[in-house]
Formats: structure tokens, sequence, C-alpha cells
């Protein structure tokens, strides 16, 4: 199987070299070596799928960067956008307006708890630097601890709070931010042998970290409620109730990051609903409009609200809650409501995806562990399944990183376009994509799997 030409679009590979040179002149791309990179140009997609100007058609697994959770150009998304622009297209966000009353309105009302007060931002990233400052302001601590497997955004606070290699450019000796061991049996940091191990010795290890910190010192402790770009590692039952028991005890904000879990990703509307947790602040983006314009926010707890309803929060920005932005995300709610999405996403990880990756796992030695849920899945890809050696070592780079390399280009060659993070594939297709286009996903992995094999021992 290899990439095939779209019946859509015609063919143009003259355009698309003037795309790519216009790029290479003047496109500034970030994570990445400027004079290394030779970006694909993008002449169009839609629903799953994204093409070349080449004609060649890829099953976009990414989501673009996990975000796109209704594809691409969804009709009623568009039109949203379309009759925003032609009605009010900006305003300042001191005014009360009723897209960005109804967007609030809609996101607070799937929300976990009593997180009924939205503060709007451009993405994840701020949402994260201002979830950091509220908890700070209201507790009148300055410490925050994370966890070294996450990524909460590349502005200057959560760059810091981020503990996967990321960080390391930009770390300012921590910054305020205390890291910890969140719980991932696989490759355990407490050697244990069982979820209920592993969930007891977090716990105790993170308590433990706490009091040598000084409880009295710590404003919140951050975590993706199911880590995303470090590893879809969902956390084993028993461990949020315990971080949130925690928190409680010692009075700790605790904020769960769902910039990329939420919006239907995991088969809910946020993921803190598998785990019966409410969280004091929780930050979103990507996922709230499917990514068509720049949206992110904080949904914030009743009692951190109060903290400011005498005393003015000191943050904000031009953009927050944009009109055309808030417009896509009605739209984009409103969509997934009536099309089941959330409902769709639980049924593919439960019935296709889930069970076709484990299948992969079996007979590809290249698979140590399968994780997931709805349609947020990684494989955790080894040289050797009983010493679980990953496939490469950890932040590789050039030839160290040329099986994942390898795996990847086979991919494409197969008509899918992965999302690749050192030794981990995911699969985080569009949340609305049909069984059939699931199956072409996972018949894709199938022959890049085999790729992969040839570097196991």
């Amino acid at each position: 199987m290899t990439p095939h030409a779209d019946p859509a679009p015609h063919a143009d590979p003259e355009t698309g070299a003037a795309v790519k040179a216009a790029d290479r002149a003047h496109v500034f791309h970030s994570w990445s070596a400027q004079g290394l990179i030779d970006p694909l140009a993008v002449a169009g997609a839609e629903g799953a799928y994204f093409w070349d100007y080449d004609g060649n058609r890829y099953l976009d697994f990414t989501s673009g960067l996990v975000y796109t959770n209704i594809g691409y150009q969804h009709p009623r998304v568009v039109a949203a956008i379309q009759e925003q622009a032609a009605r009010m297209t900006t305003f300042a966000p001191a005014f009360a307006i009723d897209v960005r009353s109804e967007a609030a309105r809609l996101i607070a009302e799937r929300t976990p708890g009593d997180l009924d007060k939205i503060f709007f931002t451009n993405g994840g990233a701020e949402a994260v630097e201002n979830a950091a400052r509220m908890a700070r302001l209201h507790t009148g601590r300055p410490k925050i601890m994370s966890a070294y497997r996450s990524y909460h955004g590349a502005t200057s606070t959560a760059i810091n709070l981020t503990g996967d290699p990321r960080r390391w450019a930009s770390d300012t000796a921590s910054a305020g931010v205390v890291r910890f061991w969140a719980p991932f049996l696989y490759r355990s940091p407490f050697h244990a042998e069982n979820e209920a191990q592993e969930c007891e010795r977090a716990l105790r290890h993170l308590e433990d970290t706490i009091a040598f910190e000084g409880p009295q010192s710590i404003a919140a402790i951050i975590l993706e409620t199911v880590p995303g770009t470090a590893g879809i590692m969902t956390p084993p039952p028993g461990y949020l109730p315990g971080v949130r028991e925690i928190c409680d005890r010692y009075g700790i904000v605790l904020v769960l990051d769902e910039v990329m879990a939420g919006f239907g990703r995991t088969g809910a509307w946020f993921a803190a609903e598998h785990y019966g947790v409410a969280p004091d602040l929780l930050t979103f983006a990507k996922g709230v409009n499917s990514g068509y314009v720049p949206l992110g926010g904080v949904a914030i707890s009743a009692e951190i609200a109060a903290t400011f309803d005498k005393r003015p929060y000191p943050g904000g920005l031009t953009y927050s809650g944009h009109p055309l932005a808030c417009a896509a995300a009605v739209a984009t709610i409103r969509a997934m409501e009536e099309e089941k999405v959330v409902e769709r996403a639980a049924h593919l990880g439960e019935h296709v995806l889930g069970p076709g990756l484990r299948e992969l796992a079996e007979r590809h030695p290249s698979v140590g562990e399968v994780r997931g849920l709805g349609a947020f899945w990684a494989l955790d890809l080894v040289r050797n399944k009983e010493t679980r050696e990953p496939l490469v070592p950890y932040n590789a780079t050039g030839e160290a990183n040329a099986p994942m390399a390898a795996f990847g280009a086979a991919c494409k060659k197969n008509g899918l376009w992965p999302f690749i993070n050192m030794n981990r594939t995911h699969a985080v297709p569009a949340c609305n994509i049909t069984e059939a286009e699931a199956k072409e996903g996972l018949a894709a992995f199938d022959a890049a799997l085999a790729v992969a094999d040839e570097y196991t021992v």
C-alpha cells in the first residue's frame, strides 16, 4: 500500500515547489535545526486525511498536534467561523460578547466539579502560565510540583514545569518547580510489580517529596490527567484520587492539564471523568475547537475564582476569548454533542484501536507495550521485549534514532502520517474517524512495524 492520489485535488508540483521555497526562505520552524528540516508542502485536508502537491494522500494519525478531534474542515465549524467573521470579527476581551459567553457556558457545563468560570487564552501554554499564576496568588506559596514525564507548553513557566528534554535549554534553575515521578508501571521508577503497588508507592513518593520540600511552600501540583506527548501513560486506579486527597490535606491546588486529553480524546469530555476527580484548576486548548482558530483557557473552581472577587487578577491577553475562536468552539462542542463524537471515540478505543493495537503487539517483537483509551494510544517500541530496552535511547538524535526514522518512513510509504516521539509511536487520529479508516491505519502500522522488527534482538 502506497500513498494514493486523492481524487479531489490535481497534482501541482510546481506550486508545491514554490510553497516549499517560500517556507525555507522565511518560516522559522519550532523545535528544529532550520537547515536540517524538509517540511512537506500540504495542499489540502479534509476529515482524517491531508494531501500534498504531488497528489499523495495520507491518513493523519497525529490529528495535527493532537487537536483536530473532529477532523479537518468540518463544515459546521467552517460555516460558524464565516458567519462570525461577517457579524463581528473581533472585539476586546473586557466586554461581554454573546459568542464568548456561550463558549464559556458550554465548556463550564462539561468540566468536572464546580469549574464554572473560564479564563480564555490563545492556547495551552498560556493556559498553564495563568493556572500557575492563579495557584500561587490564591495560596501565597511559591512552588509548583510537576512530573518528569510531562509536557506543559513552551512559554516561560510552562516550559519550566515540563519534564521532558524540551525543557533543558530553557531551564532557569527550575524556576520554583519541584519535580517528582508519576506512576508508569511498564518502566516503574518504584520497582513495582503491579498497578496497586505502583499506585501506593507513587503516592508515598509524592507525599515524601512534599514533606521534604515543606508543604507550606507548595502552591500546586500539576499533572496531565493522561500524559500525552510523554507517552500516554494512563494512571493506575486510585492514583488521581490519592493526589486529590493529598492536595486537600495540605491546602495545595490541584491543576489538571487537559490540553491534549480533553474534549473527547479519551472517550469522555475530560479525562478526569474516568477517574472520578475534580481539580481546582483545569487547563484546556486543542480539541476545544479542533484547532480551527487558536483558543485555550483555564476552568476555575468557585473557591479560587472568589480570591479575585475584590482583588484584581493580574493577567490578561489581547485576544482572550477572540470571537472567531469562540464561534469555532461553540460550533465544535455542539457538533460533538449532536454527532456523538465523544461516544465514538470511546467505541473506537474499546472495539477497534485497543484490540487492533494489542493484536499487533502479539505479532511484532518491536512492540513492548500498548496503552491508552479512546482515540489516545501509544505503542512503546523496544529492542527486546524481555529487557524492555527502548528501540532507541532516550532523546536519541541522528544515527542513534535510525530505527524510529525507518519506522516513520515506512508509515508514510504506506499512506499513514505517524506521531513519533522518542521510542514511541502514538495512535491519535481524529475522534470521529470511521472504523474502516481506523483499520486502514492499523494495516499501515502493521507493515511499518515489520521494519521496526528488524532492529530487535
